[in-house]
């Protein structure tokens, strides 16, 4: 079984998930975009005995994030825990999305990712 191994910025807080994720995904909601400062969020959901994580974190509406560099590193999620995948510490991996919600808010010159599933909005875990 394979570990991916990731941490905060600052490497205070560090994460490992072990094995395969539950799924994987593109988010394009509006806090996603916020938290991420970026047009997207790239994430995976492992189970939470998959999951381990080392040091202090903080939290802000269900999601733990690093109190000294402000990263967010994880959230619990439904049936385990959300990870963005862009704190793993090797990349690239061999993660690819298997579906993008919010697709209504994706921007314009992002195209659709062959083979995943879209959703205009949320989708039924």
């Amino acid at each position: 079984m394979s570990t991916l191994t990731g941490s905060c910025r600052c490497g205070r807080v560090r994460i490992a998930v072990r094995g395969n994720p539950q799924r994987i995904g593109i988010c394009h909601c509006a806090n996603c975009r916020r938290e991420t400062g970026s047009s997207f969020a790239f994430f995976a959901v492992w189970s939470t005995d998959q999951f381990e994580t080392k040091g202090e974190t903080a939290g802000y509406s269900g999601y733990r994030f690093c109190p000294n560099c402000g990263s967010r590193v994880f959230a619990p999620a439904a049936q385990g825990v959300s990870v963005k995948l862009g704190i793993l510490t090797n990349a690239p991996t061999n993660l690819a999305p298997a579906f993008e919600i919010w697709t209504k808010r994706r921007e314009s010159w992002l195209r659709a990712i062959d083979g995943a599933e879209q959703y205009e909005e949320d989708r039924e875990l």
